[in-house]
């Protein structure tokens, strides 16, 4: 195995050093050949589970019927759309850390989003402190508060793949190696930088809000947009398929991590289509919100369009999918309760609208076309599942021990579809901070699923809640005092989960000590 992966890798090398096309297929550990699988990860920021034309509930929703997504509707009548994913975290940077470190934000301790080197990004929460968590992210080397490991870009680059980075990192704090994409694996970055929003989202503004304290989200490598009326989901946009046909020209298979900004605020209106939302009706802030998302499907249906005008569908796996619930708690002007409706709250919270996001995988002859997965499954889950799918060697001991779970058997149906490991093993949440903002479950939390039943500890009122997911999806009803039986079982599993993972547990301010999970009496 140590062999086949040298050939592959130095194989790669050598075409490109002497200036000759690599080989367009490899040697598969089973003993085929085979064409390397393209891979897009097509990433949405604070898309939530309901921000979207395809119904991911029982069946449509209000919600569903207000956005127009009709390339999310067909990607998912080619392929497996996934009504329980969940995100790792309820904000961005450790659920995006999660995805190219195969690593539950417990582990790496990126356990909230980052901004400065070395900057405390929680906020004050009545006689909590947060712990000593890793704030600078990800970095490419050992660093102060800063977590590092082997990375799926970078596994994919050393098996011959151009690795291609669009649009938001977030992966590393601003001043860290860790901020720029390169330095983590990808060949090309286009956009990618420390920074979680952009200043602007309008071209005639450069892309930046301006000010000296704002500079820092500019984003980088479009200059050749400036002063233009290219909308930054656009230019983005336009970017990934310049760089999918150089890919292309070089024949290498391509991981393309196309991340974009939207629909983060600041909630400006895409040109394109806010018209059509203003004639609905819709207050001006939610008309602007749903020219972000239909701006995001135009996007992925143009990058779609360009890898069949390239003959590449049959061997490319699309992944749609967001970093976190939808925004709740502000910006919006629909009344909170029921932005992400059914779901209760949104980002920033323990509960559903905080952490359940879509999902959506095409794999053409691999995962049946218009299929549907129930199965809890979670961010965790995709870099074994991805590094599988491009049969990187050593796939197996380089996920050895991590939570996540390869979920090939679950996409392509076979037997593993039906297997306890995917279908009944524990989903576990680790957020020790607060994001600042007033909602429901919006505070420091741990929190386990397993099957139906979800139990939320929240540190700072000391309460355990249990909900019912099967029949309560909107968790209005706590079962703890109900069903002690169930209670007490997954308040166990939670604390042993939690000590097994060592989790950083948050830091009474009184005593100055970390804090614990009681048992539930």
């Amino acid at each position: 195995m140590t062999i086949r992966r040298r050939v592959v890798h130095w194989g790669g090398c050598l075409g490109l050093a002497l200036g000759v096309l690599p080989a367009a297929s490899v040697r598969a550990q089973g003993g085929r050949d085979h064409t390397p699988p393209n891979i897009i990860v097509f990433l949405v920021d604070d898309l939530g589970w309901q921000d979207t034309q395809l119904p991911l509930a029982d069946g449509p929703t209000s919600w569903n019927r207000r956005y127009r997504t009709p390339h999310q509707l067909a990607l998912a009548a080619s392929g497996m759309r996934f009504t329980d994913f969940y995100a790792a975290a309820p904000v961005c940077s450790p659920t995006r850390v999660t995805l190219i470190t195969g690593q539950s934000p417990v582990r790496t301790r990126v356990t909230n989003w980052t901004q400065r080197e070395d900057e405390e990004t929680s906020e004050p929460f009545p006689l909590l402190l947060p712990p000593d968590w890793n704030r600078n992210g990800l970095s490419p080397h050992p660093a102060a508060h800063a977590f590092t490991g082997p990375m799926l870009p970078q596994l994919l680059h050393d098996v011959g793949y151009r690795t291609i980075h669009v649009g938001k990192a977030h992966w590393g704090a601003v001043g860290t190696a860790g901020a720029d994409p390169r330095q983590l694996g990808f060949d090309v970055n286009i956009g990618g930088s420390g920074a979680g929003q952009p200043g602007s989202y309008l071209g005639t503004r450069n892309y930046s809000d301006g000010t000296a304290s704002g500079r820092f989200r500019d984003v980088p490598g479009l200059e050749r947009y400036h002063g233009t009326d290219t909308f930054l989901t656009e230019a983005l946009t336009l970017e990934a398929n310049r760089a999918i046909d150089d890919a292309v020209a070089r024949r290498q298979p391509f991981f393309l991590h196309l991340a974009h900004f939207a629909v983060h605020t600041p909630i400006e209106a895409d040109p394109r289509f806010v018209q059509r939302y203003l004639d609905a009706g819709l207050p001006p802030v939610e008309a602007r919100y749903a020219s972000l998302i239909e701006g995001v499907d135009k996007s992925l249906g143009d990058i779609l369009a360009n890898v069949g005008r390239h003959g590449l569908t049959a061997n490319t796996i699309v992944l749609f999918l967001s970093d976190n619930g939808g925004l709740a708690a502000h910006t919006r002007a629909a009344p909170l309760h029921v932005q992400n409706a059914p779901l209760r709250s949104g980002k920033g919270s323990a509960y559903e609208g905080g952490i359940r996001v879509p999902l959506v995988v095409k794999w053409p002859d691999h995962v049946a076309p218009g299929s549907v997965s129930h199965a809890p499954t979670i961010t965790d889950d995709l870099f074994p599942t991805l590094l599988d799918l491009a049969q990187v060697p050593d796939a197996a001991r380089q996920t050895r021990g991590m939570l996540g779970r390869n979920l090939r058997g679950l996409l392509t149906g076979t037997g593993a579809a039906r297997s306890p490991t995917v279908a009944n093993r524990p989903l576990l949440w680790h957020f020790p901070h607060f994001w600042g903002v007033n909602g429901p479950g919006i505070e420091p939390f741990s929190a386990i699923r397993e099957g139906p039943y979800k139990l939320i500890y929240f540190y700072g009122a000391k309460r355990y809640e249990l909900y019912h997911l099967g029949t309560d999806l909107g968790e209005t009803t706590d079962l703890v005092a109900t069903q002690p039986v169930d209670a007490k079982r997954l308040a166990a599993h939670l604390r042993t989960a939690l000590q097994r993972a060592g989790a950083q547990m948050p830091i009474d301010a009184r005593t100055q000590r970390p804090v614990t999970l009681p048992p539930l009496r």
